[in-house]
């Protein structure tokens, strides 16, 4: 690492001076050869910098780490975490490194993290680096979830490194710039946990109340008063991801952060036919990350966070756990009650319908899209047709149209509102076969197909004339999804 001349952007690194224990100091891999691929402009500039300088020498030498300011202080983080279902004691960051925090215009901090920057002491054996197509994937996935108003970190940049990267096929390597509200994980209280560092835990508990739930920061109980925001938090972001047919496809703890952003799109995807079983993960072998679970893992995950906060909930062990049991019992009423208001708003229904009666319409429509495997987004676009009395669109999507006219008979009678719907149903998400299509052509060199795509999704709720492929589901040579982790 070399320290730029000319400063493109100061780093506070709060997390490094303040958690020397969970912060390993490292240094990106050199990347001579470097090209800035893709910049997020819009981003950068809701950060407070400069577009233009991003893209000179020292803007790209910020973006893969090699040229940082004096200000930085680049660390590998340290955290646990169940995978799968197994905990790992030590995980960590193995080919990423937190820059620090940058403080944006109107005051915010956000982290600045590279993937892909090289082995750090956590690799366990891994190369540390990462392919175009997978660091484009999660550049392509974040923005469409911004776009749709899911909670996220956002890709800042995609750079192409020079270095050949050896998966199935030799590929060419690339560095993804990240931000986030914090990486802060469950798996972060999870590893001072297993530590036995009740006061590492305390100062964790301390620094995610400062940075991401100030108004709880002056709270009779700490600890508990964070176990009760991130419950809420992540209810709720679960419950967003459900309501446009996302699947995350690895919700390990390590996955899972305090703030209640989304991260690290692996293997992830949209899914099409509706089906709660969809699991897009070639290594989720049991479907335990499938979409239907993904609530339950959610919560199982936070009863994972709440055993690392035990000790510090109630010196009384019993005391302790009934506390966090009862701040976890939370959850699912979080959950369904982000789930069922956000069903009235897909499905255009006045706010003053009793509750019950909307509930009771969104589980039958789900399970008249399960039994007949209905696309899920192209449905509700169509549906807002037949609240404009043109049912026609939304009824040829069932095999069997009766019981969908039963219902729609039902619904029709609230006075849906299509506008309404047209505004919260997109057209257009990332379609799995497009998505594929995008990345096997930049990673030969051409990104056209991913520019179009990213422009799309960027604005998902406007339907326009030419771009009829991007709201279509994947035709049926395109055969079963599977994506990777990219490592």
């Amino acid at each position: 690492m070399t320290v730029a001349s000319e400063t493109v952007v100061e780093f506070s690194s709060r997390f490094a001076r303040a958690f020397p224990e969970l912060a390993v100091p490292w240094h990106a891999a050199e990347f001579p050869d470097a090209r800035l691929l893709v910049l997020n402009e819009p981003l950068a500039v809701e950060l407070g910098l400069d577009p233009t300088a991003l893209r000179a020498g020292n803007g790209v030498g910020l973006l893969t780490g090699n040229r940082l300011p004096a200000s930085a202080m680049p660390v590998a983080q340290a955290y646990a975490g169940h995978q799968f279902g197994g905990y790992s004691p030590v995980l960590g960051d193995g080919r990423a490194l937190l820059l620090g925090e940058i403080a944006t215009p109107d005051g915010r901090l956000r982290d600045l993290h590279l993937k892909g920057s090289g082995r750090t002491p956590f690799a366990r054996g891994g190369d540390g680096l990462a392919a175009i197509g997978p660091m484009l994937r999660e550049f392509l996935i974040s923005e469409a979830m911004h776009a749709l108003g899911v909670p996220t970190t956002r890709a800042l940049a995609v750079t192409t490194t020079g270095v050949p990267v050896q998966r199935e096929t030799v590929l060419p390597g690339a560095v993804l710039a990240r931000v986030a509200a914090s990486h802060l994980r469950v798996g972060t209280f999870q590893y001072a946990a297993a530590a036995g560092d009740d006061d590492l835990v305390r100062r964790l508990v301390a620094a995610a109340l400062e940075r991401h739930y100030p108004h709880l920061a002056d709270a009779d109980n700490p600890s508990l008063s964070l176990l009760e925001a991130v419950v809420h938090a992540q209810a709720s972001l679960i419950a967003r991801w459900v309501l446009v047919g996302f699947v995350h496809g690895v919700m390990n703890t390590d996955n899972m952060t305090i703030s209640g952003e989304t991260i690290d799109y692996g293997p992830c995807a949209f899914m099409e036919a509706f089906d709660p079983a969809s699991v897009y993960s070639s290594i989720d072998l049991q479907g335990r990350y499938a979409f239907g679970r993904q609530s339950r893992i959610g919560e199982w995950n936070l009863a994972r966070l709440a055993e690392a906060l035990l000790p510090t909930i109630d010196a009384d062990t019993d005391r302790a756990v009934e506390l966090a049991q009862n701040a976890l019992s939370r959850y699912a009423d979080a959950f369904n009650a982000a789930w069922s208001e956000g069903m009235r708003v897909k499905l255009g229904i006045p706010a003053d319908v009793d509750e019950a009666v909307t509930t009771a319409l969104s589980t039958d429509l789900v399970s008249l899209l399960e039994i007949g495997r209905v696309d899920y987004t192209g449905f509700f676009r169509r549906l807002a047709d037949a609240a404009r009395g043109e049912a026609g669109a939304a009824h040829e999507l069932f095999a069997d149209p009766e019981p969908f006219n039963l219902w729609a008979q039902r619904w029709l009678a609230l006075g849906p509102d299509a506008a309404a719907m047209d505004a919260r149903n997109p057209v257009y998400i990332p379609r799995n076969h497009v998505v594929e299509e995008a990345l096997d052509a930049a990673t030969a060199g051409d990104l056209e197909p991913f520019a179009r795509l990213l422009a799309v999704v960027r604005s998902p709720f406007v339907e326009r004339e030419g771009c009829e492929r991007f709201a279509r589901p994947a035709p049926d040579s395109f055969g079963p999804y599977r994506t990777f982790c990219g490592t």
